[in-house]
């Protein structure tokens, strides 16, 4: 094994996928992993602080991102319109491969463990997303609500997606679910902020 690896940890994280929806998330050490990866244990511990943070590879990009098209949104968009298009943005990521997403969701939802842990790096999001639209002019609690409200609506439209087989598009998942919470509440609630 050479002393430089490229994308090493992307594929740390992709021989830990596979190799929990193999042999499960317990059974597997970080020393398979990165064997499987065709790299150190040394490595492994480099990159990750343990085999449940391989996981979570990529949640700080994916706060970048929603964090990055709330800002980006044009000054004419609601709060809610920012919060839709940072949903998207995502939706369009996971659409783009969505085996890892299919495969990482079957091994976090046998594992309470790693379930409390996706909570955790959901409430992160959640409060990244109110930083953000505090940031655009969207006073508190509105900005609090809505960051809790983006993230609620993102884990029911990924459950619908995941667990109804033939759901191709997230994207219009999600757009369902908005639509439904704005029916339920009243489009005056979730408008202009």
């Amino acid at each position: 094994m050479g002393r430089w690896e490229p994308n090493a940890r992307g594929r740390l994280a992709q021989a830990a996928l596979t190799l929990y929806a193999v042999q499960g998330f317990e059974q597997t050490t970080a020393a398979e992993i990165a064997r499987a990866a065709g790299l150190t244990e040394r490595t492994f511990f480099r990159h990750f602080a343990d085999k449940r943070e391989v996981l979570f590879y990529g949640s700080d990009s994916l706060q970048d991102l929603i964090v990055g098209v709330i800002a980006d949104a044009p000054a004419t968009a609601t709060a809610m319109d920012a919060v839709n298009r940072a949903l998207q943005a995502v939706a369009a990521m996971v659409q783009e491969n969505p085996e890892p997403a299919r495969l990482r969701n079957k091994i976090m939802s046998a594992n309470p463990e790693l379930r409390e842990r996706e909570f955790v790096k959901l409430a992160d999001i959640a409060a990244a997303m109110s930083v953000a639209l505090r940031d655009r002019g969207v006073p508190e609690p509105a900005a609090s609500l809505l960051g809790e409200t983006g993230v609620a609506i993102y884990r029911i439209a990924f459950a619908r997606w995941i667990g109804e087989p033939g759901q191709p598009d997230l994207a219009a998942i999600l757009r369902e679910c908005t639509a439904e919470l704005k029916s339920a509440l009243g489009d005056r609630l979730l408008s202009p902020a």
